[in-house]
């Protein structure tokens, strides 16, 4: 029987290269971490240059063979995407894996929503991970690779004060569909992972700005059947999957790793 550092250590991406957008914390640090321990040369974008080029340094320090390399990026700004694409083609000259999750959350009822907050989440959310798609995709290889988008379950459940961000999200999950369709004859697989609580600084964000953090931390965990709220290493062992082999025959799909929320979300 296997041990769980044993099949942490299978190697499942040895040899391809990663490109992970909003990499520098949370689940996007997540995904890097163990894209790197399964062998992947990872590249992370993030427009927060202080949390990308510590996440850098610590992930290379664990593993200097395998340096981890980061490229500072607002995806709101198509030049900035556009630069960090060719900065990666001078390193490698290829992708095999994209992951799109960088993102922003923003909480207003409708009636004070304006067009720049409207903007921002949609920008960042989805446009620039169409944007990015777009600019690596001359990039992969013609064996193929795995595009791998981080939607929420936003896309498909209603929350109070989530207009710009659930949009964004539903976008993210019919731009996979559309993609993986599309991008089929080029061997490129496309899927999305849409996960619910997640322990991230946006949580702890959201968790800051409420009347009572401790009972709305207790009522969030209630709410899930597995009796706890995610980590972001949930989303970056569903991602693995998504990105390496053991999914070659899955493409188009949404994954919801949600800890059974969503079963009982309106109940």
């Amino acid at each position: 029987m296997s041990t769980m550092n044993e099949s942490k250590s299978a190697n499942r991406l040895a040899g391809r290269v990663a490109l992970i957008s909003g990499g520098a914390q949370g689940i996007g640090r997540a995904i890097a971490t163990l894209f790197q321990q399964e062998g992947a040369c990872v590249f992370i974008l993030d427009c927060d240059a202080r949390s990308g080029n510590e996440t850098a340094t610590d992930l290379t320090a664990q593993n200097q063979s395998l340096p981890v390399k980061y490229l500072p990026t607002d995806l709101r700004e198509p030049r900035e995407i556009q630069t960090a694409v060719d900065a990666l083609r001078k390193f490698h000259g290829r992708v095999d894996i994209l992951v799109n999750n960088a993102g922003v959350e923003l909480e207003k009822p409708l009636e004070k929503l304006t067009m720049a907050d409207w903007d921002l989440v949609l920008n960042v959310n989805l446009r620039g991970a169409f944007l990015l798609t777009q600019a690596v995709l001359p990039l992969f290889a013609e064996s193929g690779g795995a595009i791998v988008n981080i939607s929420s379950i936003h896309a498909s459940h209603a929350f109070p004060d989530s207009i710009p961000y659930a949009c964004s999200k539903a976008g993210m999950v019919a731009l996979t569909r559309n993609l993986a369709l599309e991008l089929s004859t080029r061997r490129i697989r496309v899927n999305c992972i849409c996960p619910g609580y997640i322990d991230t600084r946006l949580w702890e964000e959201y968790l800051r700005h409420s009347a009572d953090p401790k009972a709305v931390a207790e009522q969030t965990t209630a709410l899930h059947p597995l009796g706890r709220r995610g980590m972001p290493a949930d989303v970056s062992e569903a991602a693995l999957f998504l990105a390496s082999d053991s999914s070659a025959f899955i493409t188009g799909t949404d994954l919801i790793v949600d800890g059974g929320l969503t079963l009982r979300a309106h109940s």
